[in-house]
């Protein structure tokens, strides 16, 4: 049980990457406020937590408005106890394409995505700094790592791993570990609406990635297990890659230029 006794809390954890994160925490032991802006998943997680016999509290609320926050991590405190495990886990992803963004849709993405981690990891860093403990994870993206799209939410990412890199940085002396994983296209319900679309698109995406699939939140979850626990302990400002090696390069591009290479060789 590598988190007995350790207070976990994880944003948008009502369902997607989070929920799966929110339960396996508590499998391995772990107290774990369950908060998502749609209170009715925050409380069905919660809810399937505590029939598995582990402990959870679940609250309502945006990740990104301070007092939302600090009602969050408060309900933890009270509830569960002093917080030794963050997962910034909660995103907005809109804005495709700057030329055609509304200003308000960038705003909101990037709201969502680094505007809610700046505020929860400042609302329990200085409990944590006061115990000299704590560990926060970010959820990032390859978004933050290349172009692939999505402008506004890729540029929060980017601003989420160098947040990481910060937070590693200036409280690690008070033995407060911050790191980040870089999920690639993961299998959630944030795909339903284009799935619904284009029922083949998450197919289309296999050929992009090494290991022949696209990813599921269980991939995300033990990573980020991984570097919340003692396993890690020396491992802080580090991004950690989980994307079937799509960042390492695309064979099926390669071919591709090989085959144009050899023919104008001939």
């Amino acid at each position: 049980m590598r988190f007995e006794n350790r207070v976990v809390v994880i944003s948008g954890s009502g369902s997607g990457i989070g929920r799966v994160m929110a339960k396996r925490f508590a499998a391995e032991g772990a107290a774990v406020l369950v908060t998502d802006i749609v209170e009715e998943r925050a409380r069905q997680t919660a809810a399937e937590i505590e029939g598995d016999g582990g402990r959870a509290v679940a609250v309502a609320a945006d990740a990104g408005r301070s007092g939302d926050v600090e009602r969050m991590v408060s309900a933890a405190e009270e509830g569960l106890g002093p917080v030794d495990i963050l997962v910034n886990n909660a995103y907005s992803c809109d804005g495709d394409n700057l030329v055609l963004m509304d200003e308000e849709v960038w705003e909101r993405d990037l709201h969502g995505v680094v505007t809610s981690a700046f505020l929860c990891s400042k609302r329990v860093l200085r409990p944590m700094i006061e115990r000299r403990s704590g560990v926060i994870v970010n959820i990032a993206s390859v978004n933050g790592l290349a172009y692939v799209g999505n402008e506004a939410y890729s540029a929060g990412k980017a601003a989420m791993i160098n947040m990481t890199q910060s937070i590693a940085v200036r409280y690690g002396r008070y033995g407060i570990r911050c790191n980040a994983v870089a999920p690639g296209s993961i299998a959630t319900p944030a795909w339903n609406e284009r799935v619904e679309k284009e029922p083949d698109v998450l197919d289309r995406l296999v050929k992009w990635y090494p290991l022949g699939r696209v990813g599921t939140p269980e991939d995300v979850a033990g990573a980020v297990l991984f570097l919340a626990s003692e396993d890690a302990s020396w491992v802080t400002g580090t991004v950690l890659r989980v994307d079937g090696g799509l960042l390492a390069g695309n064979d099926v591009m390669t071919n591709e230029l090989l085959v144009e290479s050899r023919d104008q060789e001939l």
